[in-house]
């Protein structure tokens, strides 16, 4: 700095003195401005960035997406909840799984507010595409939340921390793309840590209650806050034993600095951070018209999900592990970021290094939980990003901070106040240090770059092989003209009945969601369920007498309105099932199967007339979808694969699933495919949609009554 001690300055010497402050406060005001704007243009670039991939992603199907059908349910609840609040009930009555803990007087919807964040996505006249915008947005949001974090906190190189949050992990980017509640779940998440940050404890506790109104990982943020506190603690702690003797407040004893760390202000907010996070919870879920049978619904997720290989149902698959080389390759950037943050953490400075330690200790408790149930791949990978963007950023500071050891923002506001004239050696020194520096960003760029291409390469991949919008819609539509309201049906997979409540939510279903709901209702119901559905250990004398197994176990309602399960709904896969229940002689079986030109043009009477030259020779039933464009058909026997086959060269048929009508008495077992079937299996009525083989399709009448479907 100019050097104004000695002599008395000269009066042009004052007058460019007095004049240094002004120019100083205009160069701090233009510095300012610079930095909004550039923080605008990295927001704006990331928002592009991240909106692209996950359109690219979500537009990978033509599906509500994805990995299972939970999508379908929460975009359909959220429609019911917006049809019942104007109908001035809410919340309207839930009534598709009475034999689970899921019934009416105890369902309880624990997605509430993010259920009703989407009901403006159901408002759209084509109802898949809204459901899909939905997910679009908020998946770009949860990332964009992240990234917004680093160019607040000002991390350096935030294009390539942009890069590395969307090259993450495959499982990341997957379940982001579901129609579910975790993307929203990382943006209160993300709101809570910055709180957390700014110390603006206060506010964590309205940010609680709509977590805990949103989503049960409101638990997470009573991590995050605990964590915070413990953070505070240690550098707390240590600037109490780091000042000088005299200094320090209760003396040099042990016990004085005990007292004094309990006088710290800063400690007892964050202590009451933590409590504002528990209290903004538990008023979420006393706040709520789910309670008390909420609570209950926690603890079961909690007991139950912890051991889930107690029960013989199978939970999904998110509930479990995943194999050690099958975790490290889907998250691969994840682990290096993870790695490279914990050798470059730097704690030395303890106030300084506060949140790089807090992120040290959020992503390894996400790494191990992670590691337990792949359920959590959302979550961990997002923050290990973020942990190696904290941890590295002093590094890349570089001389900066060695300079009186002062903060960067700070040394910014002080830049011109500081000397700019460097020896020649030292000079070259510092561009030799940038040009290191950039080129290992650039390598570092471009091998993200790679990861990126390949990660959102292969996850678009695997959303694009997912069953088509259409699946189950052909079967579910035969059930709403064919089969009473109320009526219970027997499905032989839990994880069907998202897209079954999306065709028709006016005939419930023994199991769904999630297996613990029937299991926690009734446990021997469940085991039964589990083993009729899978079709293993059954003995000669179940499948025998399958028909009244089902028929006299699966019922609810008392007296006449007692109704018990006389359907069952199966997709093509479940072959134990379906030779147990062609064995037993109890059940007629009701092929369903999808027709629609390729061109997506209405079916001709042309295309009508080929599909019936290829059809089973028994009666065809058809419901006409769509304006024609799609036809769903009925039999008694299947296509065969050649007949399959001849019609993909015009048509796309889905082979949709399987309808087993039981039989008011026990008849024959089902014919081999060669032989003839008897008469039951030939009286495959649809009350008035049927149509004989030389008739004219009946279309369907999107004004039926019971036509729900979206």
């Amino acid at each position: 700095m100019e050097n104004v001690s000695g002599n008395a300055p000269t009066e042009e010497r004052a007058e460019g003195l007095s004049a240094e402050p002004a120019t100083a406060e205009r160069v701090a005001r233009v510095r300012a401005r610079t930095g909004v704007r550039e923080r605008i243009i990295y927001l704006l670039v990331g928002a592009l960035a991240i909106g692209s991939a996950f359109w690219w992603m979500q537009f990978s199907t033509q599906s509500i997406c994805c990995g299972d059908f939970d999508a379908y349910y929460h975009f359909k609840w959220s429609r019911m909840l917006w049809d019942g609040m104007r109908a001035g009930q809410f919340p309207p009555p839930f009534e598709a799984l009475p034999l689970t803990t899921l019934n009416p007087r105890d369902y309880v919807d624990h997605h509430l507010l993010f259920h009703i964040f989407q009901i403006p996505f159901t408002w759209f006249s084509d109802f898949r595409m809204g459901a899909k915008i939905g997910t679009w947005l908020f998946a770009s949001l949860a990332v964009f939340s992240c990234y917004w974090m680093v160019v607040r906190y000002r991390l350096r190189y935030p294009l390539i921390w942009l890069l590395a949050l969307l090259a993450c992990a495959t499982p990341f980017l997957y379940r982001m793309n579901m129609g579910k509640a975790m993307s929203v779940s990382i943006v209160l998440l993300v709101v809570g840590i910055h709180l957390l940050f700014q110390r603006k404890y206060v506010w964590l506790l309205p940010l609680s209650f709509i977590f805990a109104l949103t989503y049960d990982m409101v638990f997470l943020l009573w991590a995050a806050a605990g964590m915070w506190f413990f953070v505070v603690l240690w550098s707390e702690s240590f600037e109490g034993a780091s000042a000088p003797a005299g200094e320090r407040l209760g003396g040099e004893s042990a016990g004085g600095g005990f007292r004094a760390l309990l006088k710290s202000s800063t400690l007892w907010w964050a202590a009451a951070g933590l409590g504002f996070v528990i209290l903004g919870t538990v008023l979420g879920y006393v706040i709520n018209p789910y309670f008390p049978h909420n609570l209950q619904l926690v603890y079961e997720h909690i007991v139950i999900k912890v051991t889930p290989k107690d029960f013989t149902t199978r939970v999904g698959n998110e509930w479990y592990p995943y194999e050690s080389w099958v975790f490290l390759g889907n998250c691969l950037l994840a682990f290096v970021a993870q790695v490279f943050g914990y050798v470059a953490f730097n704690g030395s400075e303890r106030r300084g290094s506060q949140r790089a330690l807090f992120f040290l200790l959020f992503s390894t408790f996400l790494l191990i939980v992670n590691a337990r149930w792949r359920r959590f791949s959302e979550y961990w990978p997002p923050f290990a990003i973020l942990f190696a963007a904290f941890a590295l950023q002093p590094l890349f500071e570089g001389a900066r901070r060695h300079i009186g050891r002062l903060p960067s923002d700070l040394l910014d506001e002080l830049q011109p106040f500081l000397d700019t004239h460097e020896r020649p050696e030292t000079a070259a020194r510092r561009r030799r240090e940038r040009f290191w520096e950039y080129g290992m960003a650039a390598i570092a760029a471009a091998v993200i770059c790679v990861l990126l291409v390949g990660n959102i390469r292969v996850t678009a991949k695997d959303i694009e092989t997912m069953a088509g919008p259409e699946h189950y819609r052909g079967g579910m539509e035969w059930i709403r003209r064919n089969v009473p309201r109320g009526d219970l049906i027997f499905n032989t997979d839990w994880d069907d009945f998202p897209k079954m409540f999306f065709y028709d939510s006016e005939r419930p279903v023994v199991s769904g969601l999630d297996p613990t709901y029937l299991l926690d209702r009734d446990k021997r119901l469940a085991d039964l369920y589990g083993k009729i559905g899978s079709g293993d250990g059954m003995t000669e004398a179940e499948i025998k007498n399958l028909g009244p197994l089902i028929r006299d176990n699966f019922c609810y309602g008392e007296g006449a309105n007692r109704r018990c399960a006389r359907y069952v709904f199966t997709d093509r896969e479940h072959n134990n099932f379906i030779n147990n229940a062609l064995d037993s002689g109890w059940f007629d079986p009701i092929y369903i199967n999808v027709f629609s030109r390729k061109d997506g043009r209405p079916l001709s009477e042309a295309d009508f007339a080929a599909i019936r030259e290829h059809a089973p020779s028994e009666n065809l039933n058809w419901i006409i979808l769509d304006d024609g464009r799609s036809a769903v058909s009925a039999t008694a026997r299947d296509f065969t694969e050649e007949h399959v086959h001849a019609l993909e060269e015009v048509f796309r048929v889905d082979s949709d699933c399987m309808i087993f009508r039981m039989r008011e008495t026990q008849g024959a077992p089902i014919p081999e495919e060669d032989e003839q079937p008897d008469a039951d299996a030939q009286d495959d009525a649809t009350t008035d949609d049927a149509a004989p083989d030389n008739a004219a399709p009946v279309e369907a009448n999107a004004n039926d009554e019971g036509d729900d479907a979206p």
